[in-house]
Parts: C-alpha cells; structure tokens; sequence
C-alpha cells in the first residue's frame, strides 16, 4: 500500500514554510506601504477573523471528500499567498489577507479531517510525523526568507515564490488514495460530541497558547530583557520549534503513549520550560532562556497530533475533529492580547512566566483521566 503520509506532509511542510517566512517580510511589507506597527497590527487581525468561519464551514462540507477538500483549500491558499504581494495599501491587504485567513483555516481543518481518515485507512499513525512537518518548514523558511531580502528580492517575487511551492505541494495531493464518501457516523453526536470539543479544543489552546506566546514575544524578550544581540534573540523561535519537532517525531518512534502520559508530560514540561525562559535564571541568562523555550516546545510538542489522533479515532465522521480544532485556534486570537495586557501589568518577563498556569488544566486532566 502507498504510503499516504507523503503527500500530506508536503502540504503541512509548505504551510509551515510560509508562516515562517510571513514572520520575515512583516518589516519589508510595513516599510513598502509606509504603515505604523499600530495600523498593521490591526490589519493582521483580518487572518483569523477569515480564518474562524472558514474553519466552521469547512468541519461541515469536507467530510467524506477530504481529498478534494484539502486540494482545494491548499490551492486557494496557494493562490491567496501570491495575490497579498500585489497589494498597495493597508485596505489592499487587509482585503487580502482575510482571504489568505480563510483558506488558511480552510486547509487547516481539511488537513486534519484527511490526515484522520488516512490514519483510519491505513492503521498508521500519522498526525505526529504530518504535524512534525510544520515547524520544520518555519526553521527553513524564517531565515531563507532573510537570505532573500538580504539579496534585493522584493516581498513580491518572495510571496509568489511562496505561492507557487504551496501550489506544487497542493499537486502532490492528486496521489493521495483517499477514499470518497461518508466514513460512518461517530461515537458522539450532538451535545455529546461539542463537550468533548470543548474540554479537547481547550486543553489543546492551553498548549496553543503558549505556542503563539513563543512565536510573538520571545525574541522581544531576549533583545530588551536579556541583553542578547539580534542573532542570539532570533534563535529562540527555532529553538522552540525545532524542540518541537523532535518531540512530535520522538512521540511517533515510541509506542501509542497513552492520552494521560502526554497531558502529564505537556503539563510538567510545558509549564516548567516557559517558566524557566520567562524567567531566565538569577542573572537572567539568555542560555537558560532559550533551555526553556527548548524544553517547552519538547513537551509540547506531541500534545495536539495525538489529541486530533484520538478524535479522529473516537469519531469516524470527522465532527469531533473539526470541532477540537475550531475550538483550539482560539487559542491564537485570545494569545496576543492576553500576553500584552499581561506585559503591561508584570512586564514581559513575568508575563511569559505566568503562562505556566495554562499547564494547571493539562495536569489536572492528567491526574482524572483513566
């Protein structure tokens, strides 16, 4: 049997591959359309306010087509990504980037719903090396795209460049053997099935949350609280993320951890490591720092492959899964301002510190769970 894992690797790789450089042209882009960080600040906020209905829409209409419904939701990602290059004002992309949002949130889901059937079909696991790809392409992408910049090529040619390797690895999908049709109904229905989404797509943004907290403020953190130069502070995103793969593809080498095990060791791990990188030891030390935020992405890490695993496995018609994620990504609508308001009362470095309470509700479904 083909292994059906490639092509949905592709897809989440190149996802990843452009959020990674997106981080990148965010300063060129501000300076092309001589915006302020206030205004383009509040234009980014159009991504996930496409991206959340998006998501809805697409739990309901892409069950039983997975396939299709990924292929389509990667090429219109593909296609939205090459048209914000073209954009001229803060209204152009604004514009643009609810659309880019949408089908963001569009091929999240869709990629969740047939990385669930595939592991249905096959008996495979396949949610961790398929989420493993994600930060991988981050690491690649963040500093190719300063390589980029560095060598005169303007946020166009980068975002069509972009676009066309979504596009390629929207190709791939045509190899995916999915099958068509209603996969079965699931376990839960109805109210059943949205309180499971809820404590699943909760404790999973607990774990998202801090993700989001890493990717936003940690090079802030080490830059104006540690003292480190713009090449030592630029390391912390990689280092999260990297850690992060190694934990997702760690958690596929072993054998099936229970649900219980994963939670006890995001809850431990995840809370110990953004303590330890908020606060940075007596001296505030950019080393101990960066231990943290490694230790933080390793115990992370595993968390949402295998809580998307099991919701793919508790429910075969593929609701229980788009719930949890539609009820997750909150987790990066709520992550921005809960750590600026938490900056502005604590400071930054207390404010990450403080994240580690989101761990409370990891261990306490560790220490219930049976």
């Amino acid at each position: 049997m083909k292994y059906r894992g490639l092509p949905l690797i592709l897809v989440c790789g190149a996802w990843g591959v452009f959020w990674g450089a997106w981080s990148a042209l965010l300063p060129a882009l501000k300076d092309q359309l001589g915006a302020s960080t206030a205004d383009l600040g509040a234009v980014l906020a159009a991504v996930p306010v496409g991206a959340i209905p998006a998501m809805a829409a697409t739990g309901r209409l892409a069950r039983g087509r997975e396939r299709d419904a990924l292929f389509l939701a990667c090429a219109a990602f593909g296609l939205s990504v090459a048209a914000v290059g073209w954009t001229s004002s803060l209204v152009a992309l604004g514009a643009a980037l609810l659309v880019l949002g949408a089908a963001s949130g569009a091929l999240d889901v869709a990629l969740n719903l047939a990385t669930g059937r595939a592991e249905r079909e096959t008996g495979r696991r396949l949610f961790q090396p398929v989420h493993a790809a994600f930060p991988l392409g981050v690491i690649l992408a963040a500093p190719a795209t300063g390589l980029a910049r560095q060598l005169g090529l303007g946020t166009t040619a980068v975002l069509a460049a972009l676009g066309a390797l979504v596009l390629a690895a929207s190709a791939s999908l045509l190899l995916l053997p999915l099958g068509r049709g209603a996969v079965g109904a699931g376990t839960a229905g109805g109210r059943r099935r949205w309180r499971a989404a809820a404590l699943l797509g909760g404790l999973t943004a607990c774990a998202l949350v801090i993700e989001n907290a890493v990717e936003q403020w940690s090079v802030l953190l080490l830059e104006d609280h540690r003292a480190a130069s713009a090449l030592a502070a630029s390391a912390a995103p990689a280092v999260y993320m990297g850690a992060q793969t190694v934990g997702r593809l760690a958690a596929q080498a072993l054998p099936r951890l229970p649900q219980r095990a994963l939670h006890l060791v995001a809850g431990l791990g995840g809370g110990a490591g953004i303590a330890l990188a908020g606060w940075g030891g007596p001296s505030g030390s950019v080393p101990v720092s960066l231990a943290g935020f490694a230790l933080t992405g390793l115990a992370l890490g595993p968390l949402v492959p295998a809580v998307l695993s099991r919701a793919a496995a508790d429910d075969p018609s593929g609701a229980l899964v788009s719930s949890v994620s539609v009820v997750s990504y909150t987790a990066f609508v709520v992550s921005p301002p809960l750590v600026a308001g938490l900056a502005a009362w604590l400071g930054l470095p207390a404010a990450l510190s403080a994240l580690a309470l989101l761990a409370l509700p990891l261990l306490a479904r560790a220490a219930v769970a049976r």
